[in-house]
Formats: C-alpha cells, structure tokens, sequence
C-alpha cells in the first residue's frame, strides 16, 4: 500500500491543479468568455482541494502560488488574452496520459484559432516522471523506442521473482537489511548496462527520444508550474519544438523564451558518488538526468520506481522564480 507521504503528496498535488483551473479563471474572465471543461480529472481536483486535509491556509497559499505563476505565464503568452472575443477553453487531462508521455496536467484552448498550451503542475517537487521498473516491462521501447535485450530480462527475471516471493510473505522494505546491494544495486547495473547497449545502437535516437519522453514532450511544449511551501512559484519553459511564446496580432510576449536544442550523444553513464541508488548519464548540449531508484511502498512490490530528475539543463532552459 502507498505510504502516508505518498497519499499526501497526491492530495495536494490534485488540490494545485484546482488552484490552477480556479487562478486562470479569475485572471482571464475580465478579459474573455472561459469555460471550464467539467470531466472526472476536474472533479477529483475540485474534491481535493476543497476537503478536509487541505487546511484553509494551505488552500489559500495554494490559489496565491497559482495567481503568481499564471500571471507570469499569460504574460509569455499573449493569445491567452489577446486578439478576438473567442472564449478561452480549460481542462484537465486524465492521469493515463502521461502513459504516452504526455505530462500536461491543464490544458488551455483556443479552438477558434486552433491553438493550446499545456501546463505540468507539481507540488513541492520537480521530478520528471516516476517511471517503474518490473519484470515484463520494456523500458527502452516505451522510452526511447529500442527494445531491451533478451539478456537484460534474463538478468532482471529472478531479482523479480524473489521479490514475487516477498510480497507473498507481507515481508516490509525495512525487513530486508541489505535491499540497495541485493535489489537496487544490480537492477541499475542491469539499466545501465541496457543504455549502453542502445548507444551501440543508435546513440543519438537514445538521447533525444529519452529527454523527449521524460520531459513529456509527446510533440508538444509546455509550462512546469512548481508551486513551493516558502512561499515561491517556479515557472519552466520547455520550448523543444519552439510553439511556445507565440505573438497575438496585437500583442507581443512580455519575455522571449528560446527553442532548446535536445541532445544527441551520450558522455556517460555511472553510479552518483556516495550512494548505491542512482544512476546519473550525461549527454551533450550540457543534459545530465539522474535516476534515483526506490520503493514507493511499505510492503515489498515486484517493481520498483525512479525519482528522475534534471541533474543537468542547456543555459538556456531558464526558469522563473515568483514571490508571492
């Protein structure tokens, strides 16, 4: 079962897309008709953020961070509010989208000049994905679209098995007293192994079609909108395909984001320094990701997930801090 900080991190997580959904009405209503697209994705954000375990100060620390963060977001995008009376179309997609690497949480439309932006909305972290590992799954198919290997399922096979056998037994992570050098190490050493493998085998395809997906691109650009507890928004641009930033006719960004290059070949690929769970892989164009293995419950599961963040960005993937 998922532990307590889990449950509460999706909670919350689920309450700041409604934050969202609510700051872009407030903002944008003066300015144009919006509709809100009612859908099961916006109901269940509506229920979290109005329940009980969201405190009425974190509700409205919560729509502050939202405010803060769409202002700056409708000022990098003009045709939110200008040129024309269309109305402006909102929604939240399904959490089984991001299935097919597409990460946007909100949506925003405008169906008359065949137009959207997306928006990722995280709550006090800034991972990129927390993709598994299992027995059956193929990682670089789904990833980067080069199969595992036979001998990397092979290899994998009884570690995942065992850990079969654990879950029968109710047996807890904290039972196991060597877990990083009997589960995690080998399991990453088989994933590295299975990345240079691919960049064997077509290098630059490794490099571009992984950062695409992990990103979430899935062929379109995006905002992450990270709101923190301090009192702070973080706003990132992900301009991989450059249709982000685009001019109204009668109105111009307030500032320039720029398209970013993806990598192309991999530098290298080895354990972080100190630690027996993560694995960092450096490409050019100054990319790095890191792979930081775990086990996202109590009780032993036969799969495992990645924390996988940004160890490494191009200067100019900027981003923006807001004080709210």
């Amino acid at each position: 079962m998922p532990n307590k900080t889990t449950i509460r991190c999706t909670i919350n997580g689920k309450a700041y897309e409604y934050a969202c959904v609510l700051a872009i009405k407030e903002l944008v209503e003066p300015y144009r008709p919006i509709e809100i697209v009612e859908s099961t994705s916006v109901s269940i954000a509506r229920e979290r953020y109005v329940s009980a375990e969201i405190s009425v100060t974190c509700r409205a620390e919560m729509l502050a961070s939202a405010k803060a963060g769409i202002h700056e977001i409708i000022g990098m995008e003009p045709r939110i509010l200008g040129d024309g009376g269309d109305t402006l179309t909102v929604s939240l997609q399904p959490d089984n989208v991001a299935r097919s690497g597409d990460v946007r949480d909100v949506l925003i439309i405008r169906r008359n000049i065949k137009w959207e932006i997306g928006i990722s909305v995280k709550h006090n972290h800034e991972a990129l994905k927390h993709n598994r590992l299992s027995k059956k799954l193929d990682f670089g198919y789904k990833w980067y679209n080069i199969a595992c290997s036979e001998e990397y399922f092979s290899f994998i096979r009884p570690i995942f098995d065992s850990l079969y056998n654990l879950k029968a037994k109710k047996t807890l992570w904290s039972d196991l007293p060597n877990k990083e050098e009997t589960v995690y190490v080998p399991l990453l050493q088989a994933f590295q192994t299975e990345l240079e493998r691919a960049r064997s085998i077509d290098e630059s395809k490794l490099a571009s079609g992984l950062v695409k997906y992990l990103l979430g691109s899935n062929g379109s650009d995006y905002y992450k909108l990270i709101h923190y507890n301090h009192h702070k928004t973080k706003i990132v641009p992900f301009n991989l395909c450059g249709t982000l930033n685009q001019p109204a006719d009668s109105m111009k960004p307030k500032r320039i984001i720029p398209r970013i290059e993806l990598p192309s070949s991999i530098g290298k690929v080895y354990f972080k320094q100190g630690v027996r769970n993560t694995i960092i892989l450096e490409m050019n164009n100054f990319w790095a990701l890191s792979f930081r293995i775990h086990n996202a419950t109590s009780r032993v599961e036969p799969s495992l997930k990645f924390d996988i963040q940004l160890a490494g960005q191009p200067s100019n993937l900027w981003f923006l801090d807001v004080a709210w």
